[in-house]
């Protein structure tokens, strides 16, 4: 099923890549633990099988500053996810289907693609939703090294994440950039479809503050080479929930924590008749959490203008380059 065949400089030991695959046969990789065989039809909460799941990689201009810079990133797009948020902007991808045939790649195909682009200049490489591959993704960074390429890399997920497995990737991550999205268990369990949302994201960063400290080091071209984000999005008529996750953030973690504070939510299809997330964030909302922001002491990061969710919404149906 995996195509490791791959015409390079340095050739990977084939047999250790398969066995990184080996946890997949009792999957227990992210919270959910549900303990399925991935290489059989048998599959659990994100209906992904033991394959390269990727819908598209492509350099990225939209990411934070230090994590674009000026050539932008090169991102790996997992599909499905360990959550399934109903409002999610990149639904298209991350809902959990069960056949994704057209996404699914060949490690060889992979490594071309992703190769193409830090052969640009660019040697900063994304996998974004990839708490349930973290195995594949580690079989490509494995396999990039062996071929001679050390690019930064950058854990960009949702933050349900096992801590187990943060602890296991010291060393293969260089910037954590998670998405705390809730201080409110019951409102995880009912917009995102989970359970105890909010202690296994704070175990999850409380690991990769450990192992980065606050500090956020930029390299000399202006790309972060190590450290954490903490990402919110802000979502309209649950501004409590964001406050709570601030204080959690400066209280239980430091106030030296850089922080993105994104107001770039607008409706999907799914969302557009509900109450409040059917609706964009307004001006008030989102001052008053900028405002608390640094009332709690929190003082690095990026805050967004109100128009920012008309430059965020991208389309993996459409586009080769869903953010064309």
């Amino acid at each position: 099923m995996l195509n490791l065949h791959l015409k390079m400089r340095n050739k990977p030991n084939y047999d250790r890549l398969m066995q990184a695959l080996d946890v997949l046969r009792d999957c227990k990789i992210c919270p959910h633990e549900c303990g399925v065989d991935r290489f059989t039809e048998n599959l659990g909460f994100c209906k992904s099988r033991a394959d390269f799941n990727i819908s598209s990689i492509c350099i990225h201009h939209g990411e934070e500053p230090s994590i674009s810079g000026s050539n932008g990133i090169c991102n790996v797009f997992f599909t499905n996810c360990n959550m399934q948020c109903k409002y999610c902007q990149n639904y298209q991808i991350s809902e959990n289907k069960k056949d994704r045939k057209r996404e699914s790649l060949a490690l060889s195909e992979v490594l071309k693609q992703i190769c193409t682009i830090l052969d640009q200049g660019i040697n900063i490489l994304g996998f974004v939703s990839p708490g349930h591959f973290i195995p594949q993704m580690k079989v490509i960074v494995e396999a990039l090294n062996t071929m001679g390429y050390h690019p930064v890399v950058v854990y960009n997920s949702n933050a349900y994440d096992k801590v187990e497995e943060i602890i296991k990737l010291e060393g293969i991550v260089n910037v954590y950039l998670p998405d705390l999205k809730y201080a409110d268990e019951p409102l995880g369990r009912r917009i995102s479809g989970i359970k105890n949302y909010p202690q296994i994201a704070y175990d999850a960063i409380r690991e990769m503050y450990r192992q980065t400290g606050s500090a956020l080091h930029i390299d000399g071209s202006g790309y972060a080479e190590h450290g954490l984000i903490i990402r919110h999005l802000v979502l309209p008529g649950y501004l409590q929930n964001s406050k709570d996750v601030l204080h959690w953030i400066a209280n239980e973690l430091s106030l030296n924590v850089t922080i993105s504070l994104m107001s770039q939510y607008y409706p999907t299809p799914r969302v557009c008749k509900d109450h409040e997330l059917g609706r964009l964030l307004n001006v008030k909302e989102y001052n008053q959490l900028v405002d608390y922001f640094y009332d709690l002491g929190l003082h690095k990061g990026w805050i967004q203008s109100m128009d920012s969710h008309e430059n965020y919404r991208p389309d993996f149906d459409s586009f080769e380059h869903p953010f064309d």
